[in-house]
């Protein structure tokens, strides 16, 4: 019997080329041109006018190579001069560079419940203008003062003219609810104003801008990881205690929204201490009914506190009114014992969250969260720390005015900068 030739064995692979031959991997001069001109803009943002000495030594870059960067972004309309430096040296003055704020503006909207917020900036991030507008009651069936979309839209386009804004380059829109990552639609949740979902279309077709939709509290937590309390943090929650509650997480430096954009919906978090359990449809009995504004304010009652006279006696003002008055000792008797028991259940659901994401930091937001502030945040930190054997930081926002706006214009920003600061 003749045995079968055997297969030849598999050729070796061919050994990796020496170091020395293989090609040198370095950017293009264009390339290389298009990185410097963005750094060089990104520290005119930074650090504001700056000369072309100082920009030499914050980019590394050669002198010729400095002037031809500035000329090059002058003749975009980008770099102008704005003046002069150097006065007490001997001499010519040195010529100061600035970006062309309004060569670009941008706006913010907050959609809520009872009204909508609006902020512009500049390119440079400085404030524009901005307004508000309040929304009544029966606004979905078209009452309360007529079509909140058409309002919304028309006190945008005059907030734009009162400011001397022709034109927006990004518009950010913050609302409450789940956005859709694959559409970037509203999801429609059952508290939800239908108009809402509404508002971005017609801002994209009656202004012509571009529109970005994002959930109120990612908004916010942008807005702490920019701006604010996070600031330098990679990883950390922020935790939204409003009219509901929320997170924005932040891991590894990026905002994480989920399969389904819902990341961060604690409400609907099973914890102990509520009457039941919440529903696929409705959050009462997760931790939204153990710190949502109508159970903040119920706990206050059960305190033997009251609102201020000046605010209303439920609802999200309520619930910031009487916090705020605890913490400053103008609730009565009762406030240590009723900021203790907030504390106790805000450190609840801040537990929860610790023990999946394990973020180090917390950070409380929302209406009731900052109205807390740091006596707040303490005595959250101080229940945690009895609660998870893992090390998180508890921190109050600081971010001035509305985080929700602050967060829509970086994002718009960002949009806005990337487009003009990348060369075609």
């Amino acid at each position: 019997m003749t045995t079968p030739p055997r297969p030849a064995p598999p050729a070796a692979p061919a050994p990796p080329p020496h170091p020395a031959a293989r090609p040198a991997r370095t950017a293009s001069p264009r390339t290389a041109r298009a990185i410097n001109d963005r750094i060089a803009l990104e520290l005119l943002v930074e650090h504001g006018p700056l000369t072309a000495g100082r920009l030499k030594e914050l980019t590394g870059l050669s002198r010729p190579s400095v002037a031809d960067l500035l000329r090059r972004l002058a003749d975009d309309g980008l770099v102008r001069i704005v003046g002069q430096a150097g006065e007490a040296r001997r001499g010519p003055n040195a010529r100061l560079y600035g970006l062309v704020a309004d060569r670009a503006h941008v706006a913010a909207v907050d959609l809520r419940a009872d009204g909508v917020s609006f902020a512009l900036a500049d390119l440079a991030g400085g404030a524009a203008g901005g307004a508000e507008l309040p929304v009544g009651d029966g606004a979905d069936a078209g009452g309360g003062g007529g079509d909140p979309v058409e309002r919304t839209v028309t006190a945008l386009r005059d907030a734009l003219r009162e400011s001397g804004v022709t034109t927006l380059h990004t518009v950010a829109v913050g609302a409450p609810g789940m956005i859709d990552p694959a559409t970037g639609a509203l999801g429609r949740g059952s508290t939800l104003p239908a108009w809402h979902a509404r508002v971005p279309a017609a801002i994209r077709e009656r202004l012509g801008a571009p529109v970005v939709l994002e959930n109120e509290v990612n908004l916010a937590g942008i807005a702490e990881h920019r701006l604010g309390a996070a600031r330098g943090r990679d990883t950390f929650v922020l935790l939204w205690l409003g009219h509901g509650v929320g997170a924005a997480v932040v891991l590894d430096g990026a905002l994480r929204r989920g399969a389904s954009g819902g990341t961060g919906e604690v409400g609907f978090l099973p914890v102990p201490g509520t009457a039941g359990l919440p529903s696929a449809t409705v959050c009462d009995g997760g931790f939204h009914s153990l710190a949502g504004a109508e159970a903040v304010c119920a706990l206050a009652r059960g305190h033997g506190l009251r609102p201020p006279r000046h605010a209303s006696a439920h609802g999200v003002h309520a619930a910031e009114a009487v916090v705020r008055a605890a913490v400053a000792g103008e609730a009565g008797a009762g406030a240590e014992a009723f900021l203790e028991a907030l504390a106790e259940r805000v450190a609840v659901g801040a537990a929860a969250v610790a023990s999946v994401l394990d973020p180090g930091c917390v950070v409380l937001g929302g209406e009731v969260g900052r109205a807390g502030g740091q006596p707040l945040a303490e005595r959250v930190a101080g229940r945690l720390a009895g609660m998870s054997p893992l090390a998180t930081e508890v921190l109050c926002g600081t971010v001035e005015g509305s985080p929700v706006l602050g967060g829509g214009l970086v994002t718009a920003l960002d949009a806005a900068r990337r487009e003009l600061f990348t060369p075609r």
